[in-house]
């Protein structure tokens, strides 16, 4: 997914020659700290609260203010990671989408990445959380969707979390499937460790207990 994708022009930027105070009243109304200036659809900056607050006079123009941030735009042919990557660096509450040629295109409110992260990461689907910790050896996410699959299921997403100083891997899982029983059984045979498991059937707190259970009774 691009960042033209997540494009809403609900909130219009700030003119050059717009008073301050239109800046402050457009972000009070829609509730963000962040606002786009341009001018004649140049992009011009983005105006930040912290911007404000030494500014004595309102009625002077957007143009006189000093802006903090640096480079605080995508191109609308990146990535939406690339989009996510910017919100949290330089912790925004929207992002302005530009060309090419510097023209502003729109910009991407929070709530539109909310949305977005929720189609990436299938979160909208029923289906079971698996949360697995492994060593980043052992981290072979096609023989962790072989493992899904086995049990007709498919994973709608998957990330990983990484730990500093330390080898482990968190991977979380989210697949198609609500009753995850089997799939974790699966994962116990072949000696994962299950750290957590969501939205699934029956209780599988003691899942390596009735694992062991399982198996002892097939070697009687």
């Amino acid at each position: 997914m691009l960042a033209s994708e997540l494009v809403a022009d609900v909130i219009s930027p700030v003119d050059t020659f717009d008073p301050i105070q239109r800046a402050v009243d457009r972000m009070a109304e829609f509730r963000i700290r962040h606002l786009p200036i341009v001018s004649e659809r140049h992009f011009i900056g983005l105006i930040a609260e912290d911007d404000l607050i030494e500014e004595p006079n309102y009625q002077a123009p957007v143009s006189s203010l000093k802006l903090s941030l640096v480079n605080p735009y995508v191109r609308e042919d990146q990535h939406v990671y690339d989009v996510i990557r910017l919100f949290y660096e330089q912790q925004l509450s929207v992002v302005p989408v530009l060309d090419a040629q510097q023209n502003y295109l729109g910009l991407i409110s929070m709530s539109s990445l909310t949305e977005c992260f929720a189609t990436l990461t299938g979160v909208a689907q029923p289906g079971g959380i698996i949360v697995l910790e492994i060593s980043n050896k052992n981290n072979s996410l096609a023989h962790m969707a072989q493992i899904v699959e086995s049990d007709n299921a498919q994973v709608l997403s998957s990330y990983i979390r990484t730990f500093p100083d330390s080898t482990r891997i968190e991977v979380t899982l989210k697949v198609n499937k609500q009753d995850i029983s089997a799939i974790l059984s699966t994962f116990l045979r072949y000696e994962y460790t299950i750290k957590a498991a969501f939205n699934h059937t029956g209780d599988n707190n003691n899942a390596r207990e009735r694992y062991d259970s399982l198996m002892n009774y097939l070697n009687l």
